[in-house]
């Protein structure tokens, strides 16, 4: 099958790829000249594990392309994917600048029958916006069909290879056909591909983020009481996601939920319900405690070490919004960093994938060091922001001879507290009891 997928983000570059992974000639087209370069020369503008070999081997096949002309790949090919951005407006609606002006022109490209699929997350009445775009500018049949991805960072290629569900919203059986033609290969274990009318789903985007915004929220809260009357959250994390109702996933407390998609969607079905004149009160908590726990872990640290840090080092080990990416996106580490800042503080930051978009985000505000161990040289304090793999089992005597005060406050619960106390730290976490003893003596 021929196939166009236009936008080389994340979505896009990962959908076109896995696409030609099954056989199919997939044509990636971007805007952007220096990126196709990129990608042309192998190199590939985001982290996520796989990837690269994916791409090397599909474009040494022929069967994966790039390229900046969009009117000739459309021509060329049956299937035809929207993944361009939808960014957040001020008021969270989702801007679909770019998803118009693509569905546009594809209208003018079109000499014959196209299948026209949303694959962008892309709010509630949107393939009715594409639909009237294209009919504007063609003569020729076409069908739109909403295709919404549900791939998480750091396992992108594992999701759409073997996704639990394929979602379709198609209003004609020619498109139906052919969509269930072309995701078979990636099915074969019996997960369904589910077919509904494409209103549907595009509701069924939104509203899988917001469940599962809303156990990371709702979550952390539960951690927050759990300090207040002296229960551990990871034990009541075990005994709840133990009930087959609900499950152990989403359940962990951290210092909030950042990246492309659970902000973004949170705050665009939050404007979707207001435009319908509704509020959907749930999700406006969910929202709220979101951006409350970005700040939690910076507020032990003041609650610890007083208001003003002038004069005191911390060290940052994780920069993502999450481990196996490069996303800072909404990330709870700009929070936290810029928090730390404000009240007088250096930083040294250490992170395995993001240090190249800390820097265009901090600049020299914060020191960008070679490694964790790099990070904790002289300083007062470590916070562990994101649970990299690497930062589970470090050499906890090194770690403590390079600080200058052992303390560590720890956003991931990664660490064992009693453990922490043998090997000689004051420990703080979430949902935990806190560390009771006196104020450290500083070095």
């Amino acid at each position: 099958m021929k196939i166009c997928v236009i936008g080389t983000g994340y979505v896009g570059l990962v959908a076109g790829t896995c696409f030609a992974e099954t056989g199919n000639d997939v044509i990636c087209v971007d805007v952007d000249e220096r990126k196709i370069k990129m990608l042309k020369k192998g190199v590939i503008p985001i982290y996520e594990p796989g990837l690269k070999e994916l791409v090397d081997r599909n474009t040494s096949k022929g069967r994966l392309t790039f390229s900046t002309e969009l009117d000739k790949s459309v021509k060329e090919s049956l299937i035809n994917f929207i993944a361009v951005g939808t960014p957040p407006g001020e008021d969270g609606s989702s801007d679909l600048t770019h998803v118009l002006s693509v569905a546009k022109a594809i209208g003018q490209a079109m000499n014959g029958y196209k299948v026209v699929v949303d694959k962008s997350t892309v709010p509630v009445g949107t393939a009715d916006q594409v639909r009237d775009a294209v009919r504007k500018e063609t003569k020729h049949p076409f069908d739109v069909v909403s295709n919404p991805e549900f791939l998480k960072e750091g396992a992108a290629i594992d999701d759409f290879m073997r996704p639990d569900r394929v979602v379709i919203g198609v209003d004609d059986s020619r498109a139906e056909a052919l969509m269930k033609d072309l995701y078979g290969p990636f099915v074969r274990t019996g997960h369904p591909i589910i077919v509904m009318d494409v209103r549907s789903a595009e509701m069924t985007k939104y509203a899988s983020n917001a469940l599962l915004a809303t156990k990371i929220s709702f979550m952390n809260e539960i951690a927050s009481l759990c300090e207040k009357v002296g229960a551990d959250v990871s034990l009541v994390r075990q005994g709840v996601g133990s009930d087959r109702r609900i499950g152990h996933q989403f359940l962990f407390p951290g210092c909030g939920y950042g990246g492309s998609c659970f902000p973004k969607d949170i705050k665009a079905l939050i404007h979707t319900s207001q435009s319908y004149g509704m509020e959907l009160e749930i999700l406006k908590s969910v929202e709220m405690v979101n951006e409350r726990q970005k700040r939690l872990l910076t507020e032990k640290v003041q609650k610890f070490y007083g208001d003003d840090l002038s004069g005191k080092i911390f060290g940052i080990w994780g920069l993502s919004f999450k481990p196996r990416t490069d996303d800072m996106r909404e990330a709870p580490s700009i929070v936290i960093i810029n928090g730390l800042l404000n009240m007088g503080a250096k930083i040294q930051a250490y992170d395995p994938q993001a240090m190249e978009e800390a820097s265009k985000i901090f600049g020299d505000r914060i020191a960008l060091v070679k490694d964790e161990y790099e990070a904790v040289q002289n300083v007062d304090g470590l916070l562990i922001v994101t649970e990299w793999n690497e930062f589970r089992e470090p050499n906890f005597d090194m770690l403590r001879n390079s600080m200058r005060n052992p303390v560590i406050f720890d956003g991931r619960n990664i660490y064992d507290a009693k453990k922490m106390a043998s090997v000689g730290f004051r420990y703080f976490s979430l949902g935990r009891q806190e560390d009771n003893g006196n104020t450290l003596e500083t070095k």
